[in-house]
């Protein structure tokens, strides 16, 4: 359980962080914060002005003296107007770069994080972290330095004020009073934050849902199931629309019950302040700057009332903000090893289970892929592997440089799992993996996946042109080896026949192409990566039999010279590889040639048989 110390530390290391972010903006937060400070003793001069009036000025008939003070006052005024442009412009700006600021160090991070981090959290969530968490954010950033402090001067001022001008005895009436409105402002303000951090969780889940329903339109069409999804969505919608109430409620409690204070503020100011002039303690002309103070006194109290609400909200996104900076990269090495990576790939004694299948998010509720999430969950977990099961158990092999090994077997079995270690996607539990003898765990994410092109069944294409997508990975590709890339992959001729050619946009994930057009365009950009080492993982699974042979042809070519590691459930695509492994439970059951596979007559043969008389 964390002490009330420990609390107070982190709290106190938050503050430090968000502070932290001003730093590169240091002349423009010190301008707001002056700029603040001139609009709040410009108000206080109003109150004096008008003592002195009706004090000297028209007792004394004194024209000239109201005229000129009246002036005064006008360009008081004047210069107020142009303060708080300043301080509306200038301010939102710096809050928008800190934002801006975060939100770029949150995605960049993000990126870093590892495949198991993905598996268990919504597409949906870790985007409201990085909008709508960070917009409040930059709405704090922005306001409660400039806001906080001007209320805070505002309310000195105006106590010190009252004290040296008028009364002391009135400024300490108002004194005693005030610390029961902060009382009731920081236990109400606590119940309406626990209020918003459920709300944000709901919000966060909606958005979760929101986007696996637009992403899965098509699926939805398709089944008919445009009902059920909108349960689904009502479902998360009517939980934040509850969440949202009780958070409106604590805000209108806090809300009413601040108000009241206002109101019986001015009340005790009217009454102690007229009963000090009905005994002589103070003039008539006295009180009315006494109203006046007060009034200057309740403005900020105004200020700071909204601003526990803005408060509340700031810092519950900077938490979440935190929270998601705080999550681990993945493994990287604390002193990679420099190595070509080029030889024998060998598995030895390899284990490896998905601990992290399901996780907490930060808000402390389960953000885990729900069953009809599908491409909304970023990361691929082996298909029938479990939470905490072994997917891999003691996993050995070694497939030569230059050749091509194939993994087949029933589906759960391990054979993604392999190929997903090998570029460390995930980290090995156990035993070793290494490239020319060198571990794959000593080499930094970036030397060891430069190396390596993975062509999945899966294709994914950014929304863009042709061109970017084959030159993904590899921005300053020239056209001629785009071009290249293209012919080899044999998708040139058709995006040649296309209207705008390799300047074609191919829609959100790529859906103005066909599956086998995506597929080549996924092969285009491998051969420009040029690796040494290829993964085909189920590469021509999901396509028609005449258009996986279209597809062969180019993987063939893509295969030559490289170390090829190929998943396939159709074994007429791995006859000719070098040898093939028949992965199943986790285990390597049988390996060896075609040839000599079909005549132990084991697992293999059966599925092939099977295959063929399907066929």
């Amino acid at each position: 359980m964390i002490t009330k110390k420990e609390k107070r530390k982190k709290k106190k290391d938050a503050i430090k962080r968000f502070c932290s972010y001003y730093k590169p903006y240091k002349k423009q937060f010190f301008l707001d914060l002056l700029c603040s400070f001139a609009i709040a003793v410009s108000n206080m001069f109003y109150p004096m002005v008008a003592r002195r009036v009706m004090n000297e000025f028209v007792p004394d008939r004194n024209l000239q003296l109201i005229i000129v003070w009246s002036a005064v006052l006008a360009l008081i005024y004047l210069a107020k107007s142009v303060l708080t442009y300043v301080v509306t412009y200038f301010g939102h700006v710096l809050g928008v770069k800190i934002q801006g600021d975060m939100r770029r160090e949150l995605f960049r991070h993000v990126e870093t994080l590892s495949f198991s981090y993905f598996d268990g959290h919504k597409t949906g969530g870790v985007m409201s972290r990085i909008v709508n968490d960070l917009f409040e954010v930059s709405e704090l950033a922005h306001h409660a330095p400039e806001e906080l402090f001007n209320s805070v001067l505002s309310i000195a001022g105006a106590l010190i004020l009252v004290c040296t001008q008028i009364n002391p005895y009135l400024a300490l009436i108002i004194l005693l009073y005030v610390p029961f409105m902060v009382f009731f402002a920081s236990k109400a303000r606590y119940r309406m934050s626990r209020a918003s951090t459920k709300a944000r969780k709901k919000i966060a889940v909606l958005n979760a849902e929101l986007e696996s329903s637009v992403s899965g339109v098509r699926v939805t069409k398709a089944y008919d199931a445009e009902t059920a999804e909108a349960k689904k969505f009502d479902a998360a919608n009517d939980k934040f629309k509850i969440a949202s109430a009780g958070r409106y409620k604590a805000m209108g409690l806090f809300q009413s019950g601040m108000s009241a204070f206002n109101d019986f503020l001015y009340l005790l100011a009217l009454v102690s302040g007229s009963l000090f002039c009905y005994f002589g303690k103070i003039t008539f002309a006295d009180l009315t700057a006494y109203i006046l103070y007060i009034n200057m006194l309740i403005a900020p109290l105004r200020t700071l009332v909204t601003m526990f609400e803005q408060i509340d909200e700031g810092a519950t996104g900077f938490r979440r903000f935190c929270e998601l900076m705080d999550t681990p990269s993945e493994y990287e090495p604390a002193c990679p090893v420099r190595a070509e990576l080029n030889g024998d790939i060998v598995f030895d004694n390899v284990t490896f289970s998905y601990k992290t299948a399901a996780h907490v998010d930060g808000d402390g509720e389960e953000d885990a892929p729900s069953a009809n999430e599908g491409e909304n969950v970023i990361g691929c977990a082996e298909e029938g592997a479990s939470g905490g099961e072994d997917v891999l158990k003691g996993v050995s092999f070694t497939v030569k440089k230059g050749s091509t090994a194939a993994f087949v077997g029933p589906s759960g079995g391990g054979k993604t799992t392999i190929c997903h270690l090998l570029p460390r996607f995930y980290v090995r539990d156990g035993g070793k993996i290494t490239i020319g003898g060198v571990d794959v765990n000593d080499v930094s994410a970036h030397d060891l996946r430069r190396k390596i092109a993975v062509v999945a069944q899966d294709v994914f294409l950014f929304a863009g042109t042709i061109r970017d997508n084959i030159a993904y990975g590899a921005e300053n590709a020239t056209n001629e080896q785009i071009v290249e890339a293209a012919k080899r992959a044999n998708v040139h001729e058709f995006v040649m026949s296309l209207p705008h050619g390799y300047d074609t946009e191919v829609g959100e994930r790529g859906v103005k192409l066909s599956g086998g057009q995506k597929q080549r365009v996924s092969i285009a950009r491998a051969f420009l990566k040029n690796p040494p080492i290829l993964v085909l993982d189920e590469a021509t699974s999901a396509l028609d039999n005449v258009t996986e042979m279209q597809i062969q042809s180019a993987l063939a070519a893509l295969s030559e010279g490289r170390t090829t590691f190929v998943v396939a459930h159709r074994l007429s695509t791995v006859k000719h590889a070098d040898e093939i492994f028949v992965v199943e439970n986790g285990k390597i059951t049988e390996r060896g040639t075609h040839d000599t596979l079909t005549a132990a007559d084991g697992l293999y043969a059966k599925l092939y048989r099977y295959q063929f008389r399907e066929n």
